[in-house]
């Protein structure tokens, strides 16, 4: 028998009641039934504008997670002690090499779901169509999200996730449903934040919602008698600093730029400085300026510049954290190329202490942020052709959230460093 958890360890568990949604348009166009390179007219481009809009304003999505002892006997699989009937979920793991196993539970919320019943019931199809389509594309999007955040938890392991397996895929009887969610809420240090339930004919309600399992494996792993298989040939999320394979369905989906690394590829141009386009207004930025920037300049036209970024967890009731950004440039004939650029927790805070990533792995959530070292050796002005995703999450629990505030710091000290009156202005009272 192969028991694939190190039982000194505590177990993972996380509730992320405010996760970013940013559904790449190439997925949404597919599940919406479009063909790859086909262009939509101008009343659908209308109706898809909509559903994001809506949902960006109403919609209530969440993501749980938690481990569970994973178990290899005779031919049965056990999740933490509860025995599945499924040859192909024992094949899929057990032929990725998983160690570890991941119970995922994920909406897109209840609103988004009523909201298009109503629409249904006004007479409104296409309204009604549009927004369905969309929270179908949540769901994925949120699966596929979490993927790359299990990935960056596992990678200081060796391990990787692998695509996600739920009742009612092949193999996989839906009957299962029922007690793959006894498994999961019965163990629960904490509810879900809406209700989520199980009918008898295994459908979840709310509908759009999804229970899976996620196995962490070794980044290439194998079977005897089997080529090497990648888990990232079959996971869609992007940006992820850890792909090792491009995603097997990227050349259809090229137009969301699926399977793109967060690590920027090398650029042969650069916009000149009065073309700089900043991803948050110009009256953010010179609060931003004024308020968190502070600036070192010596002699020979290097400076170092410290920003501070205030945000909240993602739990715990959104409890307050302080991170200070400490970036060194070059003096300007050279174009103020990057030498060092850390992330540190600010003198004293002991938000960051109650992430569910610092609760899942402690000090090493933090050995990570400090390793990651975005645009050294490369000029400030890079940080405007550097791809990302938009992730604004105030926590640094995830890869792609980290990111996201990297650009902001680096935005703002080139903002204050090119309008060097904006230190000195009074700071506006709007939020930006």
């Amino acid at each position: 028998m192969t028991v694939a958890r190190d039982l000194a360890r505590p177990p993972l568990e996380a509730l992320d009641i405010r996760p970013a949604v940013n559904v790449a348009e190439a997925e949404y166009r597919r599940l919406l039934g479009y063909p790859p390179h086909h262009v939509p007219g101008e009343r659908a481009d209308e109706l898809a504008a909509w559903a994001r809009s809506w949902f960006a304003e109403h919609g209530r999505p969440w993501v749980y997670v938690r481990e569970a002892q994973l178990e290899f006997a005779d031919g049965t699989l056990r999740l933490g002690g509860t025995e599945f009937h499924s040859p192909q979920l024992d094949n899929h793991l057990r032929g990725l090499g998983a160690k570890r196993a991941m119970l995922v539970a994920v909406s897109a919320g209840r609103e988004c779901e009523e909201h298009a019943r109503r629409l249904w019931e006004e007479a409104k199809p296409d309204e009604y169509f549009f927004l369905e389509m969309f929270g179908s594309a949540v769901v994925e999007h949120l699966v596929a999200t979490l993927s790359g955040r299990l990935c960056d938890l596992a990678e200081r392991e060796g391990l990787m996730a692998v695509p996600h397996y739920s009742p009612g895929y092949a193999g996989w009887d839906v009957a299962e449903q029922n007690k793959l969610f006894d498994l999961i809420a019965h163990g629960m240090a904490q509810p879900f934040p809406q209700p989520l339930a199980v009918l008898s004919s295994g459908m979840l309600r709310p509908k759009k919602s999804l229970l899976a399992v996620v196995g962490l494996a070794p980044t290439v792993a194998r079977t005897p008698g089997t080529a090497p298989a990648v888990p990232c040939e079959g996971c869609a999320f992007s940006p992820c600093q850890y792909r090792r394979r491009p995603y097997r369905h990227a050349s259809a989906t090229a137009a969301g730029n699926l399977g793109a690394s967060v690590r920027p590829a090398p650029v042969t141009t650069t916009p000149p400085l009065h073309k700089a386009s900043y991803t948050v207004s110009a009256r953010a930025l010179r609060k931003w300026a004024s308020e968190r920037v502070r600036l070192e300049r010596r002699d020979d036209g290097s400076v170092t510049a410290c920003f501070r970024f205030d945000g909240t967890t993602c739990s715990n009731s959104g409890h307050p954290l302080a991170f200070n950004y400490t970036v060194a440039l070059g003096p300007p004939d050279s174009g103020r190329t990057i030498l060092r650029a850390d992330c540190r927790p600010a003198e004293g805070d002991e938000g960051h202490r109650r992430m569910c990533a610092y609760l899942a792995d402690g000090d090493g959530l933090i050995g990570a942020i400090a390793a990651e070292h975005p645009l050294v050796g490369r000029p400030l002005d890079d940080v405007f052709v550097w791809a990302r995703a938009s992730a604004p999450s105030g926590c640094y629990c995830s890869t792609e959230s980290r990111t996201h505030k990297w650009g902001l710091a680096l935005e703002t000290i080139h903002y204050t460093l090119t309008h060097p009156e904006a230190q000195f202005s009074p700071p506006t009272s709007a939020t930006p």
